[in-house]
């Protein structure tokens, strides 16, 4: 006899919250990540960080560097590296664009968003990035506390 058991999983969306404080996001990617072994494991149990990752272009492919996915618990000696670059899947046109893109003086690449999709496949959102100056983040926190002001008063 089959028992069939629906476990409802929580969505995993890990976020990068310092992206847009640090830089201004002008054009979003979402791209496929190359996984060995445990990796899905581990970020389906929520433990990945992505706040200190950047991506890099090496031979003409995208990488993801200093994304962090912990070792999976129930893994074994085939369990894999925490810290080690990742090729990201993305189709030659859009290889094209970003690597025209970064080579403009000031931009970078960096990861927004880990989430796995509909298939169950672990996904990663990428933005092509303009870093801010001190004077445009404080003009951000002031823009924010503004909104939360105006939020404030039209709830009363």
């Amino acid at each position: 006899m089959l028992y069939l058991c629906s476990v409802k999983q929580t969505p995993i969306n890990i976020k990068n919250k310092r992206a847009r404080f640090d830089f201004e996001l002008l054009q979003n990617y979402v791209c496929g990540i190359q996984l060995t072994g445990t990796e899905i494991k581990a970020i389906r149990s929520g433990k990945a960080h992505i706040n200190e990752a950047f991506c890099q272009m090496r031979k003409g492919e995208l990488y993801v560097v200093n994304m962090h996915i912990a070792e999976y618990t129930f893994g074994t000696h085939y369990n894999h590296v925490p810290n080690q670059p990742r090729k990201l899947l993305l189709n030659k046109r859009e290889l094209r664009q970003i690597h025209k893109k970064i080579t403009e003086k000031g931009l970078t690449i960096i990861p927004t968003l880990l989430f796995l999709s509909d298939r169950g496949f672990a996904k990663l959102e990428i933005a092509v990035a303009k870093g801010k100056k001190t004077h445009d983040k404080r003009q951000s926190l002031k823009d924010k506390d503004n909104k939360r002001e105006l939020d404030r008063i039209k709830l009363r």
